[in-house]
This record gives structure tokens, C-alpha cells and sequence, in this order.
């Protein structure tokens, strides 16, 4: 099979950039300190407020963490599955992150919160817009590491059609400003 093409880092629209391995070059130190956010606030599969069991293991560090339950979606200072703050965001990942939106056209970008998102073959996460954040003027930056998986980038609306990104270990895809709430998912 023919390796693919990179994709021009702006594929996706105004607002958005792929950084293709972006991440390698501090990968080691990313994984590692994933392993002290792990051991403080543990992988989990939430529950959406209609009852819905989510595929995807998550976990979260900074200041704020998203959680989902029966009484909704928001984010939150206490992990509320062991009753204590987030662990802190590590400096590997601030640093990441924000070298990950200046080259995306952020420049003041600062990290509170992040979402891990563990995905296994056979998860996915459903076409849905990041809109639980009390400041949209900061973007979203996602970090893929370990498999390849299908990105599906929409419009604003969740009828908009979607575009597929291959993204693998490595690859940083960043959106904000017009794309801040454009609908996105990961395929099964």
C-alpha cells in the first residue's frame, strides 16, 4: 500500500490546520506523563444524560476537566469519579499544545483543560461540536497518538457535509476562530 500524500495543512477551511507529526519530536515525554494523569484520574467510559454509555475511555488534567452524566454535559474542577482535582496538565502537554496553535495562527493560546480521549478498535465518537468551553476565542487542539483513525471534519451545522482526515500517530489538527464550532467526530 502506497503511503498517502501529506495534506496541504489548511485542507480543511479558514481557522484549521493539520500538522502532520508534529507531535513525534516529544512524544516519549507526552506518554510518559499520560501515565501520571492516568494514575490519578483513571481512564473511564461516561454516560451521556440520556443514558447512553460513550465507547470512548476518557480522562482529563488541567484545571478543568469535561465530564458527562445524567444531569449533562459541562466542565468541571473535581473529577467526580474520585472525588479530587485533575491532575495537572503537564508540561509536555501546554508546551505541545500551545507550539500547536501559535503555528496553527493562535498565538494566545493557554491551555486549562484537556480531554483524553482513548480510543480502541471498534470505538468512535459521534459527529458533535466542542460548545461546553466558556471561551471560544481559544481553539481546540487535538493530539493524535497510537492508531490511525478517520477524522470527519463538518460545517457548522450537523447536516453540513463532512470531510475524512487520516490521521496518524503524531499528527496535530487544529481548529478555532470561523472553524471554533464546526461539527467533527472519529469514525468507528
Amino acid at each position: 500500500m502506497e503511503p498517502l500524500a501529506p495534506l496541504p495543512r489548511d485542507i480543511l477551511g479558514a481557522g484549521t490546520a493539520i500538522l502532520a507529526g508534529l507531535a513525534l519530536d516529544v512524544e516519549e515525554e507526552v506518554l510518559a506523563s499520560l501515565k501520571g494523569v492516568v494514575v490519578r484520574s483513571p481512564f473511564r467510559n461516561m454516560v451521556t444524560p440520556s443514558g447512553f454509555r460513550m465507547s470512548v475511555a476518557m480522562s482529563n488534567c488541567g484545571s478543568l476537566g469535561w465530564v458527562t452524566d445524567r444531569t449533562g454535559y459541562r466542565y468541571d474542577g473535581i473529577d467526580p469519579e474520585v472525588n479530587r482535582p485533575w491532575a495537572t496538565m503537564p508540561t509536555a502537554f501546554r508546551e505541545l499544545a500551545v507550539s500547536a496553535a501559535r503555528e496553527a495562527g493562535f498565538p494566545n493560546f493557554v491551555p486549562d483543560a484537556c480531554l483524553i480521549n482513548r480510543y480502541e478498535p471498534g470505538t468512535r465518537l459521534s459527529l458533535h461540536q466542542d460548545k461546553n468551553e466558556s471561551d471560544f476565542t481559544q481553539p481546540i487542539v487535538s493530539v493524535s497518538l497510537g492508531l490511525p483513525a478517520t477524522f470527519l471534519f463538518g460545517g457548522l451545522e450537523r447536516r453540513d457535509k463532512t470531510q475524512r482526515i487520516q490521521v496518524i500517530h503524531g499528527d496535530v489538527l487544529v481548529w478555532g476562530g470561523p472553524a471554533r464550532l464546526r461539527y467533527h467526530a472519529l469514525r468507528r
